[in-house]
């Protein structure tokens, strides 16, 4: 499966990830790649819960560019 994640880097030098699709799935890391290796381990961690208790894999979410 293919999921789209976030990669944001907080005030400290942290580096977020989190996948829209699934709820409170975020991780985080010291480097980019840190990041994104722990968010697939969140990430199937998360599938199994949610599978365990009947829940929706995913829910439905878009990426849409705004103009302000």
């Amino acid at each position: 499966m293919k999921f789209t994640v976030t990669l944001d880097r907080d005030e400290d030098g942290v580096w977020i990830a989190e996948c829209p699709s699934i709820p409170g799935c975020v991780s985080q890391g010291s480097t980019k790649g840190e990041a994104l290796e722990q968010i697939k381990d969140a990430i199937k961690l998360c599938l199994e819960v949610r599978a365990e208790r009947g829940m929706p894999l995913t829910i439905e979410s878009q990426q849409v560019e705004v103009s302000v």
